[in-house]
């Protein structure tokens, strides 16, 4: 039951989202159900994504168009960028994380999801990673450049998670303003109207 529910509010999620550009479209309920306000945390790109991967001599306006850029260059350097392109396309970056669970028991796998649902509870701003390595589950946040940085998120969750320590591993590329790392959304989200709101 509780997953026919889930199914059905993200149906319906994506099913408003597709609609929400036409004014006309009109949104059918089914009998038992409600939309409610949902508040989703998304994380800010951390680069500016418009030209990741793009050739930016490829961009530049065609010859005898209004623009006044005239570029002379040899062949050479656009071979080479398209090169530095294809070869960057999967890179990583070595940074700093810090880990609030590691664990082999038996009970590690449902332990290790907890911990990341409790995280993503009390600290919406900061990602956070699961992930499995035999015969170890680990539960790593944030994606920091400097250990610093790390050690300073570490100062931040203690009281929360006691055992928390920094360690050093490839990253996500960080958000380029930290203090806003992520945009807050309101979206609707089907629910059944018996379901109680705690608060």
């Amino acid at each position: 039951m509780k997953r026919t529910q889930i199914l059905l509010s993200l149906i319906f999620v994506f099913t408003a989202m597709l609609c929400s550009g036409n004014a006309h479209a009109q949104t059918v309920i089914p009998e038992g159900y409600e939309l409610v306000d949902s508040l989703v945390y998304r994380p800010v790109a951390a680069v500016d994504t418009t030209l990741a991967g793009r050739n930016i001599f490829d961009l530049l306006p065609a010859p005898g168009s209004d623009a006044d850029v005239d570029v002379r260059q040899s062949q050479l350097i656009n071979g080479s960028m398209a090169a530095h392109i294809e070869s960057n396309a999967s890179r990583t970056m070595s940074g700093y994380r810090v880990r609030i669970f590691f664990d082999n028991r038996q009970s590690a796998r449902k332990e290790s999801e907890n911990v990341l649902k409790r995280f993503h509870a009390i600290f919406p701003d900061v990602m956070a990673y699961r992930l499995y390595a035999n015969p170890y589950f680990k539960v790593t946040v944030g994606d920091f450049r400097t250990r610093s940085e790390a050690m300073a998120l570490l100062a931040r969750i203690k009281g929360d998670f006691p055992s928390a320590f920094v360690v050093k591993e490839n990253i996500e590329y960080p958000a380029v303003d930290s203090r806003n790392a992520v945009v807050i959304d309101t979206l609707k989200v089907l629910r059944p109207k018996n379901q109680m709101v705690k608060e």
